[in-house]
């Protein structure tokens, strides 16, 4: 055979060997597809029935919790006879584990809610300004009591706009706890709003289709809330991931309580309205929660706002 059909004969069977080479790839990619899918559904599945039984375990807690409550009142309004100030002690203790452990169990009935998409919005034409200020004063002994100041100052500017008060104020309260978790004593949280001018990247009727670009606003159309703090800070590679459930500071996560649930209920209940949050932080410069709340929440929302 001379070398030029031994080269054709080689070049044959190598490109053979590529076809069922190929054709072997295709199948697994196929195959791998198919598994892959197949897995999926399966973590779907498993994560959803623990999202219930999560859900299903605060329901059976929430009633002994409150009989374990109840008791400790009737003893500190010493109805079942005085106390010394030993048993005062040791009952204030009590009352703050068990208001800890409620905290945790609506967290988990909240994000059961969240996961299951049955959260419900109930928007109503109110005042933010009065809304702040009473979320502020249910906080305000809470941050006397670490020694930590928090201020806020109305803004004239705001007028009454619909939102949903109940919503915001969770939000608030989870940011607000976050600071006050992190913040030491001595230091300053601020709780402020304003109207802000959001340029989104979409709209309800867009100028060309698969239109990206931010559009462009006049006028104010959403209201921008921000808590700032005097804490540690966050480095700029956790912005993102602060949000996400479960998650926690690797620095910090042997030293506080929690579960890794406020600021990703947070966030996701701003979703829920149609809106943004996001952070503003750098270590050792404190760390400033802003998310927006759109004037025109059924607009925001229909429109798919992010």
């Amino acid at each position: 055979m001379s070398v030029s059909k031994t080269s054709e004969a080689a070049n044959a069977a190598v490109s053979t060997e590529a076809m069922a080479v190929s054709v072997n790839d295709g199948r697994s990619s196929h195959t791998t597809q198919q598994e892959l899918l197949q897995a999926y559904i399966q973590l779907q599945e498993r994560y959803r029935r623990c999202t219930d039984a999560l859900a299903a375990a605060a329901h059976d807690l929430k009633t002994p919790l409150a009989i374990v409550s109840g008791y400790i009142e009737l003893l500190q309004n010493e109805k079942l006879g005085s106390l010394n100030e030993r048993q005062r002690t040791v009952l204030k203790d009590m009352q703050s584990s068990s208001a800890r452990l409620e905290h945790f169990i609506q967290d988990f009935l909240t994000f059961s809610v969240l996961e299951t998409g049955e959260l419900k919005m109930k928007f109503e034409l109110g005042d933010l300004n009065a809304c702040l200020s009473e979320i502020a004063g249910f906080w305000s002994s809470r941050f006397q009591d670490r020694g930590v100041a928090l201020y806020f100052l109305p803004n004239d500017k705001l007028q009454p706009f619909v939102f949903d008060a109940a919503k915001v104020q969770r939000v608030l309260s989870n940011l607000l706890e976050n600071a006050a978790k992190f913040t030491p004593a001595g230091g300053s949280v601020w709780l402020h709003a304003e109207t802000h001018m959001w340029e989104r990247r979409t709209v309800l009727t867009p100028a060309l289709p698969h239109d990206r670009r931010k559009q462009r606003v006049d006028v104010p159309n959403s209201v921008k809330v921000s808590v700032s703090d005097t804490g540690p800070g966050i480095a700029p590679e956790f912005h993102q991931e602060v949000f996400d459930d479960f998650f926690r500071l690797p620095r910090t996560a042997s030293q506080t309580d929690g579960m890794g649930l406020g600021l990703a209920i947070a966030r996701r209940l701003v979703q829920a309205f149609g809106g943004k949050v996001w952070v503003e932080s750098e270590l050792g410069s404190g760390s400033k929660f802003s998310f927006l709340i759109p004037l025109r929440p059924a607009a925001a929302a229909a429109g798919g706002a992010r």
